[in-house]
């Protein structure tokens, strides 16, 4: 029986019926191999199949050479793709999932670097991608793109798609269209609401009568008011019954956020849940024939039943929930959500590839992307069962024990801690980080379930490992602070000039409430990630006086492919945090620290009574050099100090290999 009733009965759309109001919505996973689909999209598309989502949106299609927008997107407008989307719709149709294409361009915020082509727009506004203008375009080319939609849907239909998401979402170009700031013609597809709209109905009703009524159309939009310029929830409410009342289109999708407020599109764990669930509930209202889905942070089955329990929407859209765990919609079908390992909202590896151009993943769920090589989130047994032995439940020591002990193998995890997730549940103890507390309990519910033998508040000896007699043992011991806090841009210095005078932290050692801290604090943030930020973001909330020094040109620079670093330095700006860029430490006093810009060389004093150096971490590994003649495996930041995302890989796949 399951806890969620709304969100796993079924809806009828065309014809086709949704086994449950979960969506898997439609996003950039950036797979295609030379422009088309192979076994890594059609992996990753039929995992979420099989994990039980109702409904699939894959990947959007360009619809013209002017709108590729990414080195992984599919080639556009040529019949060449048809046979390899083929080969990914039959099976996820076959698992249960109905799929549909999302059909887009990005219009004058296309990417040069990768069409070679300009963006075209309504009124040659400037590109928000990158520095570039865009092509105002005639009257001909404006019938080229509607046309191209028509093809692409054309193609979608051949290739076994059960119907397409027109996508108006995030100022693109059928936004831009929309929206009178950046539509500013004065002939019949500018001006007035019936003009600014022309473009959009004309190609929804050109793909309903190329594809026929058993089709479905969707279109996808978002909201977005942080900037004046952008459509009130008024009058895109206004512009989306005006496409209802054809009844052509099935279903609006309404996500958040758009160029001008890009943090709010894939909203980071600094935003609230459910962001677009009141606009969705004003849409659910209003429209007469299209259903609703509710999309931008529905991370959670819970936070789906409660958008449809309220009457906010008819679907919801959970994309990186499911990357987190395509068996989403299962599970909770099963009535064991519980089970769902949750998405903690830091877009490090699905945004944050995606953001460098790379095929996304998951910090949480490595196997994003490998589907196809590793089996899916599904693991077969081991062959031979074997005693294993995991050193450290940091995030690759937590990953390696779960892993393996699905696949059958007799697990024991040693902790010295008292607690699970070793700097990972420090992480978790910063402002607004709480999830990855709750993947914290994750874990030790699976060990529960799994059998894992949990042993904490013991340091293992050598000698103790060998008493234990696995077959396997594998290290996590994880990274210490430098105890020297050496800079990367001062390597004459072995160790901070200065720090006999005391009064110097980790990062670590303030989460951990071991820091004698005082009224003023300096940070020095050398990594730009939430590791120095997060801390002094903590220490702000405290009503500390802080200083933020780091050597990069912005704060949060390594954060900025996540797109939480604008939320981030508006926060530390009300916090009142003083930020120092492009400085370094030159010496400490105990009483403040010299500082030197690393631009004039020029030095100021800042008081303070006690400075936080993160930097580089050094690997943890006492015991391997006394462990030889067994099978032995170091992985994560006891191999070498990085990021969470390959601690987790490098649990999952020891494991696999076992």
């Amino acid at each position: 029986m399951t806890a969620h009733p709304r969100l796993m009965s079924p809806l009828r759309l065309r014809g086709q019926t949704l086994r449950n109001r979960i969506v898997f919505g439609g996003h950039t996973a950036n797979m295609a191999d030379d422009g088309l689909p192979g076994p890594r999209f059609g992996g990753y598309l039929l995992e979420r199949a099989l994990g039980g989502a109702g409904m699939i949106v894959a990947e959007p299609m360009p619809i013209h050479p002017t709108a590729v927008l990414t080195r992984g997107n599919f080639r556009p407008g040529t019949d060449a793709v048809i046979p390899h989307f083929r080969a990914i719709t039959e099976p996820v149709k076959d698992a249960g999932a109905v799929i549909l294409q999302q059909l887009y361009s990005v219009g004058q915020h296309a990417d040069a670097d990768l069409s070679f082509r300009p963006g075209w727009g309504p009124s040659g506004m400037p590109s928000y991608h990158d520095s570039d203008g865009s092509h105002a375009m005639t009257e001909a080319e404006i019938r080229e793109l509607i046309a191209s939609h028509t093809a692409a849907a054309r193609r979608a239909q051949a290739a076994g798609f059960q119907g397409v998401e027109v996508w108006a979402a995030y100022h693109s170009l059928l936004d831009q269209f929309w929206t009178p700031w950046s539509n500013r013609r004065d002939d019949r597809w500018g001006g007035s609401l019936e003009n600014r709209t022309r473009l959009s109905r004309t190609i929804i009703e050109d793909i309903r009568r190329a594809c026929g009524e058993d089709f479905i159309v969707g279109l996808a939009i978002s909201v977005s008011e942080t900037d004046p310029v952008t459509l009130r929830g008024e009058a895109l409410a206004e512009i989306v019954a005006l496409h209802d009342a054809t009844g052509h289109i099935d279903y609006v999708t309404c996500g958040a956020g758009g160029y001008l407020d890009f943090d709010h599109l894939i909203p980071t764990f600094v935003h609230g849940e459910k962001l677009t669930a009141p606009f969705t509930k004003v849409l659910k209202g209003l429209l007469k024939h299209a259903k609703v889905t509710s999309e931008a942070h529905v991370r959670t089955p819970d936070n789906g039943e409660a958008i449809l329990a309220a009457g906010e929407a008819d679907l919801v859209s959970i994309v990186r929930g499911q990357i987190a765990d395509p068996h989403l919609a299962r599970k909770t079908a099963e009535g064991r959500a519980d089970d769902v390992r949750g998405c903690i909202s830091c877009n490090q590896m699905c945004w944050g590839r995606r953001y460098r151009d790379y095929w996304i993943s998951c910090l949480v769920n490595p196997s994003v992307g490998r589907e196809f090589e590793w089996g899916g989130d599904r693991f077969t047994r081991a062959a031979q069962p074997k005693r294993v032995l995991v050193v450290g439940a940091g995030p690759a020591g937590l990953e390696a024990a779960r892993v393996a002990a699905e696949r059958g193998h007799q697990v024991e995890i040693v902790e010295a801690q008292s607690q699970i997730g070793g700097q990972f549940r420090l992480a978790g103890q910063q402002p607004r980080r709480a999830q990855i507390l709750d993947l914290m309990d994750w874990y030790e519910r699976q060990f529960t379930t799994l059998q894992v033998k949990l042993t904490l508040n013991t340091y293992l000896e050598a000698d103790e490992v060998r008493a234990r007699a696995p077959d396997v043992v594998i290290l996590a011991t994880g990274s210490l602070p430098d105890d020297a806090f050496t800079q990367r841009w001062q390597p004459q210095f072995d160790r901070l000039p200065g720090l006999a005078h005391g009064r110097v932290f980790s990062p670590e050692e303030v989460m951990r409430r071991e820091a004698q801290i005082g009224a003023s604090v300096i940070v020095y943030d050398e990594g730009s990630h939430w590791r120095g930020n997060g801390t002094a973001w903590h220490l702000a909330e405290q009503g500390r006086q802080v200083t933020l020094v780091t050597p990069e040109a912005f704060v949060g620079k390594e954060i900025a492919r996540t797109n939480a670093d604008l939320p981030l330095r508006q926060r530390l700006a009300r916090l009142g945090v003083r930020v120092l860029v492009e400085h370094d430490i030159a010496a400490w006093h105990g009483d403040g620290a010299t500082l030197r810009n690393m631009l004039t060389g020029e030095t100021e004093r800042v008081a303070a009574s006690a400075l936080v150096m993160s930097t580089t971490n050094r690997a943890f590994d006492p015991l391997s050099a006394d462990l030889a003649g067994m099978e032995v495996h170091l992985i994560g930041d006891a191999q070498a100090p990085r990021l969470a995302p390959f601690a987790f890989h490098e649990g999952r796949k020891v494991a696999l290999d076992l």
